[in-house]
This record gives C-alpha cells, structure tokens and sequence, in this order.
C-alpha cells in the first residue's frame, strides 16, 4: 500500500517539474482539412487533444499567422501544405514549420483582405478536438445583386442567340396549368421587361393584392411584371458535416447537393407568367453553412420561397419514403417528426461554428421571430411538393409533419425541409444515386413549385429586407 503511495507522490511530482508546455508536446495531430467556398476558407486541424494557439493577422501583404504551442512538426502538419487549391478564393498558400521547439506555425497566404474567426470545437461524433480557422472576406459580395447580374447577363446572352430563348418559348406554369385543365395559354402575354439591376424594381406593385385565406387565386392571366422570382435551395450539411451515410458508403452531402444543382438549372430556365425564376443556392460545394446563416441567406436574397434538401437515415435499413417538413411553432406533429427535428438541429455541432461569435447570436435571436402565416403557406408549399414527389416513389408519410427544425424559421419566406429518400435503405440509397431518379426527383420538385405558385402567386407577397 505505500509503495503504491510512493508511485503516485512520483508521478505527481514528475507531471509539476514536466510544466504545461511539456505535458501539451504529447498532443498528436490526426488530420488536416481545407474547404474553399466563395463565402468563407475553412481550415480544420484535428488533433486528440485541445491546441493552444496565438494568432496575428498581417493587412499587407494579407496573411494570418498561427502559433501552436505543445506542438511538433508531424506529416500530417506538412500535408497541410499541398492541400490548398489553386481556386481557393481566399488562400493562396500555406507555409508550416517548427518556429521553436515547443511551437509550429502556421503562415496562410491570402488572396485577399480577410476577417478571421479562430475557435475550437470539443470532440462530436467522428470527430476528435479541432482547432477551425473560418477565413471570411472582409468585404462579402452582395447576393442579390449577383443573382440580378446573372439575369442579365444569361437574358443578354439569351437575346443576341438566334435561337429563341426556351424559357420565353414555353412558360412552365402555363405548361402545368394546361395538364390541369386550367390553361389559358392561347391568350397572348406581353413580352418580359428589360431585366434592372435595382433592388426595388423586384419588390411587389403597389396593386398586388395581399395574400389572404378570403382572397381567391389570382387568375394566371395577371399581366408579367419586371419581377425575380427567388427560390432558395438549401442543400444540407457539407463541408465538416457529411450527413447521413449510406450502407454503400454514400454521403448524404453529396447527393442533396447534386439535386439541389439539377434542380438550380431547372428553375434558372424557367418563369411564371413572365415573371423570370432565379435559384440561389445557399451552397454550391461542399462546405459547411451554419443552420442559422443559411435562413440569413434565403432573408438576404429576398427569396420567395425556401427549400431545404435532405436525405433521411434511421438506425434500421427497412424504413424508406419521401418526406416533407414544416415548421411547427409549438410540440411536434409527430414522435418521428420530433425525433428528426433534433437530429438535423445537432448539424451545428458536427459541422462546428464559432458559438463566440456575435454576429451569430444576433442570428440566432432572429429564429424566434417565425410567423404562423409563415408556417400556413409554408404548408401549402409542402403540401404541392409531397402530392408530386408521390407520383415517382413512396411516401414515408402522406401529410406534412411538422416540427421546430432550425433551417426552416425564416419569418417571412414559406420553408420547407425535404427528406428525398432514406439513404440507409439499401435500395433508396442506389436511387438516390441514380441519375434517372435524381432527374425524376428534380421533375417532380419543380412541378411541386409551380403548382404552388398557381394558388399563391408571387406578386401576392410583401416581402421584407
């Protein structure tokens, strides 16, 4: 007994004379990982245990230097290097090296003049301690003003073709209406206007009739106004959070964002009584976007309606079917409903964001402000999708579930979460990487938007900056 006494007292002592810095060179590093996007670099470093680190920002020539203390040069550190790609918009090279024995550093070349976020994250799912550095651009492009030059620019290029534009050629709505028995495709529409480049010039006229349940459709026959129509696309997870993965090894990431591009060009080619339809995709690669700047995304846009797009999983291969979501404002439609809420919920966490920052507590107060005209129209919206994602597969449920699901509580845009498939069914999960299905998937999407948009027309909208 106090021979084991005397061990312990030796150990103590041992770890006292070892000091912090000593005792931290044992940390490993496990992997490095960069994901460029046009909104922000991110460059994770995992490690088994927690980093200390300094940092310096330098404005000219830009660059960030980071210090990990405890630290020594591994392989993995100097795969680091050739990780970058040459169409990372933000870096342009990262150097590493052992700036003294106790200390790595990392200098990070930079396109460009950045606002740096530097934060770890504790160890989540597969994950292990890591050290993120979020490299945002100090000056962030503005959304919609993109979206407004690439209509004009795609409706310039449209004009000097000879051959005529498809999207003027034939009007989608009118084409779905006339299945419906409701065309009124033989009387002529006045030609679209010049595309603007204001932001005023695509907010509802001043006559647009409000919406409201004693307020019948507007006829589609209503005259084409210089209007862009905006649907934001929400392909989920991405970047440090792969979704669900299938028994194949599919990636719930990968395919939701193929959709969701398939779907982009769809939209991007199409319009409502003359109205011209522009998609916004909240990303288009695989990066990580936090639950709440992705309805911070859709607000920015003004988007008239919000689509997120998933593929669910569930800890058994039998389940399958199509399901669609709303928001609810008080308990869940259903245990399930609840049960998948809370799983897409903890996507922050897995992907990792910055709970130090500001800006997104502000953010995250605006997910409390969801409206139950929101929801209403959020369920109609659901509603057109489910009937036509029915006609080209099962249905997991035949009504819309609702429940508290982050991503879907943008106050003022109709939102909806579409779980395409169960990507741990072995079977929906070959589906769902068929490009026959995606297509049929897409079809079924879009005719779900635009039969949507015949009940509750865009113009009937006050949307708000």
């Amino acid at each position: 007994m106090q021979a084991d006494r005397r061990r312990l007292v030796k150990a103590g002592l041992l770890v006292l004379s070892l000091g912090a810095a000593q005792l931290a060179r044992g940390a490993n590093m496990l992997a490095v990982r960069i994901w460029p996007a046009p909104d922000y670099s991110r460059v994770t470093l995992e490690s088994d245990t927690a980093l200390k680190t300094r940092q310096t920002f330098i404005d000219s020539p830009p660059r960030l230097a980071v210090d990990i203390e405890g630290m020594e040069l591994n392989a993995a550190l100097r795969e680091l290097v050739g990780k970058v790609q040459a169409s990372d918009p933000n870096i342009a090279g990262i150097r590493v090296g052992q700036f003294n024995a106790s200390t790595v550093r990392l200098v990070i070349d930079l396109k460009r003049p950045i606002a740096p976020q530097v934060f770890t994250l504790q160890p989540v799912a597969a994950y292990a301690h890591r050290l993120v550095l979020d490299l945002y651009p100090s000056q962030a492009a503005d959304p919609l003003e993109q979206l407004i030059q690439e209509r004009a620019s795609a409706k310039a290029a449209a004009s000097s073709s000879s051959l005529p534009p498809a999207a003027q050629a034939n009007d989608p709505l009118s084409e779905w209406m006339a299945k419906q028995g409701q065309s009124n495709a033989n009387k002529p529409s006045p030609p679209p206007a010049a595309p603007s480049t204001r932001k005023q010039d695509f907010e509802p006229a001043p006559s647009a009739v409000m919406d409201n349940p004693n307020h019948p459709p507007r006829p589609a026959n209503t005259p084409a106004t210089d209007r862009l129509i905006v649907i934001a696309l929400d392909p989920g997870h991405g970047g440090e959070d792969p979704g669900a993965i299938g028994p194949g090894g599919t990636r719930e990431k990968d395919v939701v964002l193929k959709i969701a591009q398939l779907l982009r060009d769809r939209i991007n080619a199409s319009s409502v009584n003359g109205s011209p339809m522009r998609a916004y995709l909240t990303r288009d690669a695989d990066f990580f976007v936090p639950l709440h700047v992705r309805v911070q995304k859709a607000r920015r846009v003004q988007a008239d309606l919000f689509v997120s797009i998933h593929a669910d999983a569930f800890y058994t291969p039998q389940a399958k079917g199509a399901s669609v979501f709303a928001l609810s404002q008080g308990a869940a439609s259903s245990s399930a409903a609840r049960w998948m809420a809370q799983k897409e919920n903890k996507a922050d966490l897995i992907g990792g964001i910055n709970l130090g920052s500001q800006d997104a507590q502000v953010q995250r107060a605006l997910l409390d402000m969801s409206t139950a005209a929101q929801i209403k129209d959020s369920l109609q919206l659901g509603g057109s999708l489910l009937r036509e994602i029915g006609g080209v597969g099962k249905l997991h449920k035949p009504r819309v579930e609702q429940a508290g699901f982050a991503v879907l509580k943008a106050p003022d845009i109709p939102s909806v979460l579409v779980e395409t498939a169960f990507i741990s069914n072995p079977e929906e999960e070959e589906k769902l990487r068929s490009d026959a299905y995606q297509k049929q998937l897409t079809d079924a999407l879009m005719r779900g938007i635009l039969q949507y948009f015949s009940r509750n027309p865009p113009l009937a909208r006050n949307r708000s900056l």
